[in-house]
């Protein structure tokens, strides 16, 4: 099969490189978004998928706006590709795009669909504390992830799952899927269901805001959004802001990892939002919540390196009853 790949961020790399290994698949071409400023001194950079195509010796395409872009249309056209394949490209491709190749558009979404289409599947699953989510692959039309669906992956979300984690759970697993899709087509073996409209969400662009977390949350509603925006989310802690990369809800009966098996059934006292109720050693501090308490595993300081909540806790000479939020 002759394959023209979409994609730009890590989360489409496993996918692409599915295809390059696969022996029955020649990848003709790459289309991923122009180059941005990214990372630390925002210099200029390839996207992932760019930056493995160029590995490979692939025509690399980066239109800013693909749709009033004729000469990339026009190549796209003379690939005679058997198939479109899109991971989190970042553009909606029009109408002439789709009625290309052979097999049509097959994009690969990290939600189980109808549920969360959009930018950030993962990431809200995770913030509004999901049990299961999964990959499905889809052909596509014209609307924002609304073509039927072709197969089927779903995994279980663990308490201590991060975007970064399951977002690589997830973008191998749909490098398999994709593979498999691909084949099933080519021999007339898969039929497309259409998705139920009635039961579609939306997972929109996150805003700099959702990273902006206050104690007066409770306690896990903070970890599912410490863990869906990670490693982003910060919290206020005595006039500044910090950064808080993993933990953990104290007191509310969850199921706890093994590793916390010890904390299962404590209680809080009801204190202040904010407020230092303990410092777990080896671990770091917990702290009061509108409900529940919770535990600080790891921190990143404004200007520092990530810090166990333990050492920052012992830098900082925390003590119970101090309230962070003043």
């Amino acid at each position: 099969m002759r394959v023209v790949f979409f994609g730009t961020p890590q989360f489409a790399v496993p996918t692409l490189q599915q295809l390059l290994d696969a022996p029955d698949v020649e990848v003709v071409a790459v289309v991923s978004q122009p180059d941005r400023r990214r990372g630390r001194g925002s210099q200029v950079s390839a996207s992932p998928v760019k930056a493995l195509a160029i590995a490979h010796d692939l025509s690399v395409w980066q239109p800013e706006r693909l749709r009033r872009d004729p000469e990339v249309l026009s190549q796209l056209q003379q690939t005679n590709a058997d198939a479109f394949v899109v991971v989190a490209y970042g553009q909606l491709l029009p109408a002439e795009v789709l009625a290309m190749p052979r097999l049509g558009c097959i994009n690969v979404h990290g939600s189980l669909l109808p549920a969360y289409r959009g930018a950030a599947p993962i990431q809200w699953s995770l913030i509004n504390g999901d049990r299961e989510t999964g990959i499905v692959t889809m052909q596509m039309d014209v609307g924002m992830d609304t073509g039927p669906m072709l197969l089927r992956w779903t995994t279980p979300i663990a308490l201590d799952d991060n975007s970064q984690i399951l977002g690589d759970r997830l973008a191998t697993a749909g490098a398999e899927l994709l593979l498999q899709t691909l084949r099933q087509l080519d021999q007339g073996q898969l039929a497309a269901t259409p998705q139920d409209e009635a039961a579609a969400t939306y997972a929109r662009l996150l805003q700099k805001e959702d990273f902006q977390l206050t104690w007066d949350q409770s306690a896990l509603e903070l970890h599912n959004r410490i863990r869906g925006l990670y490693p982003g989310a910060s919290l206020p802690v005595q006039g500044d802001r910090l950064k808080v990369l993993a933990s953990l809800p104290l007191g509310l009966g969850l199921p706890l990892p093994a590793d916390y098996a010890a904390w299962q059934d404590w209680q809080p006292e009801p204190d202040k939002p904010g407020t230092v109720l303990a410092i777990a050693k080896s671990e770091g501090p917990i702290v009061a919540t509108r409900e529940g308490a919770l535990l600080l595993l790891q921190v990143q300081p404004a200007g520092r390196k990530p810090l166990s909540g333990w050492d920052w806790a012992n830098g900082l000479r925390l003590q119970e009853g101090i309230c962070l939020a003043e």
